[in-house]
């Protein structure tokens, strides 16, 4: 007879924890719909992005980040928790990036709510740094993309009648505001 611990199957702490998002997403979308799925997400996106620009910043002993070091530790958040993510372009203007993976893996496919994760973890380093950021999904593998492609917008439009996608995030001090 076999014990439990021999069988094979694919369950360890981090397939765990990504089908767990998985399900919260699919649930949330189920009850509230996407929109309102991907704003509770949001929540918890700014929240987790907040806490990563605060490691950041103290270790490298920075009270804000330069454009530069933006990005840098955009392409290094993701890294390390295993979204293949990289700089395409980058100037005064925005910061252009492109994943060929996502962190959440074959589980976010479908589930573009999911997708708020990194809007929001971008958009909070981007305007706490930088004091705006706006957040254009313009790729996802959410939504059946080979891949992400992620433009994150410095400077607001002066052109208020001009319609953009994405999502606005402000820095007002100790609070990162975000308007969809």
């Amino acid at each position: 007879m076999k014990h439990a611990a021999e069988l094979d199957i694919p369950l360890e702490r981090d397939v765990f924890m990504r089908t767990l998002v998985r399900e919260l997403a699919t649930s949330l979308e189920a009850v509230v719909g996407l929109q309102e799925a991907s704003g509770y997400i949001s929540l918890v996106g700014q929240s987790v992005g907040t806490q990563i620009n605060e490691s950041y910043t103290r270790a490298l002993a920075v009270e804000r980040l330069g454009r530069e070091q933006v990005a840098e530790v955009l392409v290094d958040l993701k890294q390390r928790i295993r979204g293949d993510f990289r700089v395409v372009e980058q100037d005064d203007e925005k910061i252009v990036l492109a994943g060929r993976s996502c962190p959440f893996a074959e589980k976010v496919v479908g589930r573009e709510s999911m997708c708020m994760m990194t809007s929001n973890v971008f958009g909070t380093v981007a305007a706490r740094n930088l004091g705006y950021a706006r957040v254009e999904l313009a790729e996802t593998i959410a939504r059946g993309d080979a891949g992400c492609r992620v433009v994150v917008r410095l400077k607001a439009d002066p052109d208020p009648a001009a319609e953009y996608g994405g999502r606005e995030y402000f820095d007002d001090g100790a609070l990162v505001r975000q308007q969809p």
